[in-house]
């Protein structure tokens, strides 16, 4: 079983600080949180940039100036969203990956997401596929909904993405597929036997689907961004913490965990 790779998800577009007191929003910040979740262990950060206001935004200039204070700190995987906030335009969402990231987010399809549509329609997933080949960005794929894997597999064929892919299975948001032990095996069993696969457990879905992607020899999310509780009631004082409970019940379980080395050899980046 390949070593385990964490993700940590450190700030998303909906939460805000009165809901996390300790959510990272300035670029400092949010270098500061990758930085602390690299020592506990993770390999990758997703990252959702914020505006001076604290408000979500895609503008460039600001997912650079992150992007470049993260790697000033260490050699974390720094992995901007494509997806944004669900108001967010198409134009302003693909603008990260003209930085030529390592990796970004794909999403391949629309969805409910709780009040609100997160939509992408065909003709959108196939400019940022072709816009991140371009770029030698890798994607991951991002699965709310099991016609996405299919979508996902068809742009291989029409030759906008390369095998083999990387899944992230987001599961448990409100609207899409719930994060229950028996959805995450089914989305696990549709993919591409060479693929590699993350999952993301959304609120109380978190620390089990982790547990769950241990033991199956999956990778792992966590984060603010899906979940900004440590227990039931109990908010989590920093990102750092929970990858800290993900590397522990890994060691527990019996499973090294990847450095940012050894998880860009598993998912095919070369630096």
């Amino acid at each position: 079983m390949e070593k385990l790779i964490i993700t940590a998800a450190l700030t998303g577009a909906e939460v805000t600080k009165d809901i996390q007191p300790n959510l990272p929003v300035t670029p400092d910040e949010i270098a500061e949180a990758a930085y602390e979740c690299w020592k506990a262990g993770a390999s990758i950060v997703h990252v959702h940039a914020r505006d001076a206001e604290g408000n979500p935004t895609q503008a460039k200039e600001v997912y650079k100036e992150i992007i470049e204070k993260i790697s000033a700190k260490c050699d974390i995987i720094v992995q901007p969203s494509t997806g944004g906030a669900t108001w967010h335009t198409p134009e302003q969402r693909l603008q990260p990956v003209e930085l030529a990231p390592e990796m970004a987010t794909l999403s391949c399809g629309t969805c409910n997401f709780g009040d609100d549509v997160f939509m992408n329609t065909q003709e959108n997933i196939e400019i940022f596929a072709k816009r991140m080949q371009e770029m030698g960005v890798k994607p991951e794929i991002e699965v709310f909904e099991r016609g996405m894997i299919e979508t996902a597999k068809g742009l291989v064929k029409k030759g906008l993405i390369s095998a083999p892919l990387h899944f992230d299975f987001v599961l448990g948001v409100p609207g899409a597929c719930p994060g229950n032990p028996e959805d995450l095996m089914y989305m696990v069993q549709q993919i591409p036997s060479d693929a590699t696969w993350t999952v993301a457990g959304i609120g109380r879905y978190e620390t089990p689907l982790a547990v769950m992607g241990i033991i199956m020899g999956g990778h792992v999310r966590v984060g603010f961004e899906d979940n900004v509780y440590y227990s039931k009631g109990v908010k989590a004082d920093s990102n750092a913490l929970l990858v800290a409970r993900v590397v522990r019940l890994a060691a527990e379980l019996g499973r090294e965990v990847a450095s940012p080395a050894e998880a860009r050899r598993i998912l095919g980046i070369a630096k």
